[in-house]
């Protein structure tokens, strides 16, 4: 995918990017190449996959929730930076939290959000799993793309999940992930209120956004240590 064709695409997700918005993407593709050949941060390294399976894939976001009022977004084992620092450049007005364990990602992260002089984005060099208990029930929206499991991650995220907030999980096929997490997530007082399917453009890769609220504050036992939620379901 061309910069041409991604702003293109975008517009079909009513995201219309201003030139200071495209010239800030460009910048960040740019330092991802560069940081990319001292540190492992994506496999993705040509302009037209960063366009597509980075930047726009993380814009898919927008399908599942409206991003242009004031949130606070916690984006779970970003990487570099996916989706949590797009939705950053993009939509600006957000408060965003990003958290990754490795610490060669989250200095890559603290180096673009400087050069981009961005503001109200945290960058936060932890597991989620080791989270400081201050954050419960704190966010509107929390994200992750394609990490663990379903029934693990829900378990981990939604603790720190504001009620009636969006814990918003991006997929590629689910399988049987979904149904092997039903029981976590009603354990957990949360509800799919949407499953959203679709391809990306050009290459068809598939794609699944789940949309899920909590409708009451979740039990202070969750979440259980890491060695037990891994070794049994709720």
């Amino acid at each position: 995918m061309t910069q041409e064709e991604f702003i293109t695409e975008l517009s079909k997700l009513n995201i219309n990017l201003t030139e200071s918005q495209i010239k800030s993407l460009e910048e960040y593709k740019t330092l991802l190449q560069e940081y990319n050949q001292k540190f492992n941060l994506t496999a993705l390294t040509k302009d037209e996959d960063i366009y597509l399976k980075h930047f726009y894939d993380s814009l898919t976001l927008t399908k599942a929730a409206d991003f242009t009022i004031p949130q606070k977004v916690l984006d779970i084992g970003t990487g570099a930076g996916f989706p949590g620092l797009v939705l950053k450049i993009v939509f600006p007005n957000l408060d965003i939290t990003l958290i990754d364990s490795n610490h060669k990602k989250i200095t890559f992260l603290e180096t673009v959000i400087n050069k981009l002089n961005l503001k109200n984005i945290t960058c936060l060099n932890t597991r989620i799993e080791d989270f400081n208990s201050s954050y419960r029930d704190s966010f509107d929206i929390i994200t992750s793309r394609a990490v663990a499991h379903l029934r693990i991650l829900s378990e981990l995220a939604i603790p720190y999940l504001k009620v009636n907030g969006l814990f918003i999980p991006m997929k590629g096929l689910l399988n049987n992930e979904l149904n092997e997490s039903l029981s976590t997530l009603k354990t957990l007082n949360s509800n799919i209120l949407e499953k959203l399917e679709f391809t990306l453009p050009k290459e068809n890769s598939e794609r699944t956004i789940l949309k899920i609220t909590k409708t009451t504050k979740t039990n202070p036992i969750y979440p259980r240590p890491y060695s037990k939620i891994i070794k049994k379901s709720l």
